[in-house]
């Protein structure tokens, strides 16, 4: 939004802000937030920082946690989620005596990932296109005690039993919300307040609709953008998404498989390649369009899938989404259109500047900042050392490899189907993640650990339908 600070500072006294709040993700992708007075937000800010907590959030340890925050200008927007004017940025980290960019700050992370691949003179920049699934309830409540382990949602959409029924004739059937047109679609007016309130802070938005969950599932995506641009919009969406719900009364969740029989939410990364104006992923030559470089690409992914998704897929309700079934991506293959495949090539995207694919595990539980670096390292890494596909066992295979006899099934690398199994496919397979300094050796360690721990923590809770279908015993 601002390029100097004097815009910005004219933009206060012009909109009469009184309140500058400053936003940053801790390491798990979380937003935190503090708020200054605007007479208090003054170049002193752009350069010395707002101090604050890093081992509260977990990005540094208890006996050195001093850090500062640095507003980027350029993500400023009027925030209307405030009766105050109040203008918010997103912040990068830094070292509280040095100033110097903090090495496991997530925005710094992927920043220096694009930079590698500069450096490496692959290309000026990387494209990115994610989408965002989530689901609208009217409440959730859940509870876990040691006499107790329980969740409840309520969704306007949900399908009744006939005696349950209305007689409106407009519920939606069980799978079958996708593109839903009102009056069975209900919540397209609230879909359209969120898509005016993003575009209106500079959010760009491609379109909204219902999902394949009848429960209220929807989906929004952006355009295509820039590496920063994707992951901040990432998180902004998500701050909008439920601020305007918590208005309407209801709750948003992108959870991945909230729903045991439903449709899960992924966050698929459409991606590009560019030098100058051109598409590296474009070679009109080649049948499905890619180029050398794509396939490199997408050698690289999916060699280093297992691994990459310990930071797209950082959840144990993650891996309740990636089963067969529900068009989960849980094959370690490229296809056009299959949508069982990691990586899919669009049929529709056919015109230089538009040939792409899209990396279909990830889902928003993700820190997009660290999924979007790995998933770019793990590309660099293909390209680099010419890793090609369809050499490796990648595919493509476009019939339906549901279909196969299990022992012909078999030969395709499967995906991490834990949490810990991702965990320990990371630990034995980051060096491409090093790079360049990239990701460093004891973020990656802290993580593995991380996660090993929550996988765990789930693991030895009793559950809910383990009880009811063991209880009798």
């Amino acid at each position: 939004m601002f390029k100097t600070f004097a815009e910005a500072e004219e933009f206060i006294k012009k909109h009469s802000v009184r309140m500058v709040d400053l936003k940053f993700t801790g390491l798990l992708g979380r937003w935190h937030h503090v708020t200054l007075s605007a007479s208090e937000f003054g170049k002193d800010t752009m350069e010395s920082g707002v101090g604050f907590d890093g081992s509260s959030v977990g990005l540094k340890s208890v006996k050195s946690g001093d850090m500062a925050l640095i507003p980027d200008l350029a993500t400023g927007f009027l925030d209307p989620f405030n009766e105050v004017p109040t203008l918010s940025f997103i912040c990068s980290t830094v070292e509280a005596d040095t100033k110097k960019p903090f090495n496991h700050d997530p925005r710094q992370i992927a920043m220096h990932a694009e930079e590698t691949l500069k450096k490496l003179q692959i290309a000026d920049c990387s494209v990115w296109g994610p989408e965002f699934e989530f689901y609208v309830f009217e409440s959730a409540a859940f509870e876990n005690s040691m006499m107790t382990a329980s969740y409840h949602f309520e969704a306007e959409e949900t399908p009744k039993p006939d005696f349950m029924s209305s007689g409106s004739g407009d519920s939606i059937p069980h799978h079958g919300g996708y593109h839903a047109n009102p009056p069975k679609d209900k919540l397209n007016y609230l879909r359209t307040r969120m898509v005016i309130a993003l575009e209106d802070a500079g959010i760009p938005v491609k379109y909204h609709h219902h999902e394949v969950g009848s429960a209220g599932q929807c989906e929004i995506e952006t355009p295509l953008l820039g590496l920063m641009k994707a992951a901040d919009a990432s998180m902004m969406i998500k701050y909008f998404t439920k601020m305007i719900a918590a208005e309407e009364g209801r709750t948003v969740t992108f959870l991945p498989k909230p729903l045991h029989g439903e449709a899960g939410s992924g966050m698929h990364f459409h991606q590009q390649l560019f030098q100058g104006e051109k598409n590296l992923f474009y070679d009109a030559s080649r049948g499905n369009l890619l180029s050398d470089t794509a396939l490199y690409y997408i050698g690289g992914l999916l060699k280093h899938a297992p691994a990459v998704l310990a930071f797209t897929n950082p959840s144990t309700n993650s891996y309740r989404r990636l089963i067969p079934g529900f068009e989960a991506p849980v094959n370690c293959f490229f296809s056009s259109g299959n949508r069982s495949a990691a990586i899919r090539v669009p049929k529709y995207a056919t015109k230089p500047e538009k040939v792409r694919f899209e990396f279909r595990p990830p889902d928003a539980t993700c820190n997009p900042y660290l999924a979007i670096a790995a998933m770019l390292m793990a590309g660099i890494d293909g390209i680099r050392n010419k890793i090609d596909p369809t050499a490796s066992g990648f595919g493509p295979f476009d019939e339906d490899i549901f279909s196969w006899t299990p022992e012909k099934r078999a030969t395709i690398k499967g995906l991490p189907t834990s949490l810990a199994e991702a965990a320990a496919a990371l630990e034995k397979d980051n060096e491409f993640l090093l790079f360049n300094d990239v990701f460093m050796k004891d973020l990656i360690t802290d993580w593995v650990k991380g996660r090993r721990a929550e996988a765990e923590e789930v693991a030895k809770r009793p559950h809910p339908y383990e009880v009811e279908k063991y209880f009798d015993f």
